[in-house]
């Protein structure tokens, strides 16, 4: 998993794909971090990804290196309603102070439950972490 997380961090975006009703959504993120052995991501219970998250949390998220590799990440987002889950995100990344805080009733943070990430490129041979 720090593997995962080392690798969405370089990259600095990756893009967390959602299906709304029969259509596939797909939008950028930036923030993502280990807080008790899980891998998290934050974002705001007033978004349309929240919901779909909510509706249906079979999630994937991609992201490209600048070596050409990429990361595909299949899991599910399980939201975690603890404000000591949302505190670290936020002081993990303090510019989303601005727009969030621990206990606003807006910040929601998720975890990824059975996921499966694998790291591929046009060279080598996918590898796969499972966490």
């Amino acid at each position: 998993m720090n593997e995962v997380l080392q690798y969405l961090k370089d990259c600095g975006v990756f893009y967390l794909a959602t299906i709304d009703a029969d259509q596939p959504r797909v939008r950028p993120f930036g923030a993502v971090e280990i807080f008790e052995g899980k891998l998290y991501i934050i974002t705001s219970n007033k978004k349309k990804v929240y919901a779909q998250m909510q509706q249906n949390p079979r999630i994937e998220i991609c992201a490209m290196a600048q070596d050409n590799s990429w990361i595909r990440i299949e899991a599910l987002a399980v939201r975690d309603d603890r404000i000591e889950a949302r505190q670290h995100m936020l002081d993990t990344y303090p510019s989303l102070k601005q727009l969030y805080s621990a206990d606003d009733g807006n910040s929601e943070v998720l975890w990824l439950k059975d996921a499966t990430a694998t790291i591929a490129s046009f060279t080598g041979e996918p590898r796969v972490i499972k966490f």
